[in-house]
């Protein structure tokens, strides 16, 4: 009898420490997993402030005339006459639509480029009309007669590549 008393007093011992023992590995997984988390969420937050280096020097700015020049803008030709006495418009670009519709780039005075598109008033007394292939047609009035036509220059000739 004292074997049978003996075997069932050791199964609630070993069932008592394999429970502590499950506790206690429970336990240490959920401490390591509070520390992974915590030290994960320390760095990102010391990240922005590391990130955020300050700037040394801006690039200079870019000279829409110099631009201009280089992309072989040209002058104002007119056809009817003068639009406006003592302007400079410089047409610099253009995006022409299907039916006159589109922007030009033009330069107002030797002031940088700003897109007007076509019907929009450029200056006081002159509206942007239509826009075609390298030309901006401007006049008195969003309709009606052109009294000036800007034209961008003509590409510079390509030169043949060399095939062999």
């Amino acid at each position: 009898m004292s074997g049978s008393l003996s075997g069932n007093l050791q199964s609630p011992l070993r069932a008592g420490w394999t429970a502590k023992l499950v506790t206690a590995l429970l336990w240490a997984v959920v401490a390591g997993s509070v520390v992974f988390w915590g030290l994960r969420l320390a760095a990102t937050r010391a990240l922005p402030s590391e990130a955020a280096a300050p700037v040394s020097r801006l690039p200079d700015p870019v000279d829409p005339a110099a631009v201009a020049r280089l992309l072989g803008a040209s002058a104002v030709t007119a056809e009817a006459g003068p639009a406006v006495a003592g302007t400079s418009l410089v047409l610099t670009g253009v995006a022409a639509g299907y039916s006159g519709g589109g922007a030009a780039l033009i330069a107002v005075d030797g002031a940088p480029p700003r897109p007007y598109r076509v019907g929009h008033r450029v200056q006081n007394d002159l509206w942007l009309q239509s826009v075609q292939g390298r030309q901006a047609r401007l006049g008195p009035a969003p309709q009606g007669p052109t009294t000036l036509t800007l034209e961008l220059p003509a590409p510079p000739e390509r030169l043949p590549l060399n095939t062999r």
